[in-house]
């Protein structure tokens, strides 16, 4: 399905499923906005990285108006609905302060597997648990998916990008895991590292060599 949207760039990747908190105080954007909540109707949030506006992004919905200020200013929480790529950047829009696009929304196929969720869900947690960090992603655990754990996972902008562009989640799956088999043991030899700088001074009990 090919369709015109309003668009928001924004320097972040939202993925579908995902909350995200705005504060909206540029005057297309509050336009925007507001059109969006008066009319029901969802905006599209491509990527900018680097300053660079990307052919990806997500589709996105107003799920509340948090505050709304004097002079117009807003807070709001949207909710990530389904990936599109674009096809043609609109710029200007008639009587439109903001942008538009004709997008795409690819096929986006679920064929993940429960068991290699399991062990990425494990290694987040692990990855957390040296990092002492809590999250909370507020859905039962066996409803995760790529898409909920992504965000948690200290994926860098370019590797966010790279895995919304990926529409499997067999695949999304494998490159979570790719990503946790080559942070965590960075992590854990520096948690090593900072134990064993942690004990220098202290008094330490410790086996002595012995003789045969």
């Amino acid at each position: 399905m090919t369709n015109f949207i309003p668009i928001f760039p924004l320097a972040v990747i939202v993925y579908p499923g995902q909350q995200l908190n705005l504060h909206i105080f540029e005057p297309r954007y509050r336009q925007l906005i507001q059109e969006s909540v008066s009319k029901n109707k969802p905006f599209g949030i491509p990527a900018v990285i680097r300053n660079e506006l990307k052919d990806m992004g997500t589709l996105v919905e107003v799920t509340a108006i948090r505050q709304t200020y004097e002079d117009g200013k807003m807070d709001i929480s949207t909710r990530g609905l389904k990936v599109f790529r674009v096809l043609e950047f609109i710029k200007e829009i008639p009587d439109k302060l903001y942008s538009g696009a004709i997008v795409n929304y690819p096929d986006n196929i679920s064929d993940g597997k429960p068991v290699r969720m399991q062990k990425i869900i494990n290694g987040m947690k692990e990855l957390h648990h040296l990092l002492q960090v809590s999250k909370d992603l507020k859905k039962p655990e066996a409803e995760w998916n790529a898409y909920d754990i992504a965000p948690h996972l200290g994926l860098n902008q370019d590797e966010e990008l790279e895995l919304l562009s990926l529409l499997k989640e067999s695949q999304r799956q494998e490159y979570l895991t790719r990503h946790l088999k080559k942070v965590l043991p960075v992590l854990s030899k520096m948690e090593s590292l900072k134990e064993k700088i942690r004990m220098n001074g202290h008094f330490r009990s410790l086996d002595s060599f012995q003789f045969e």
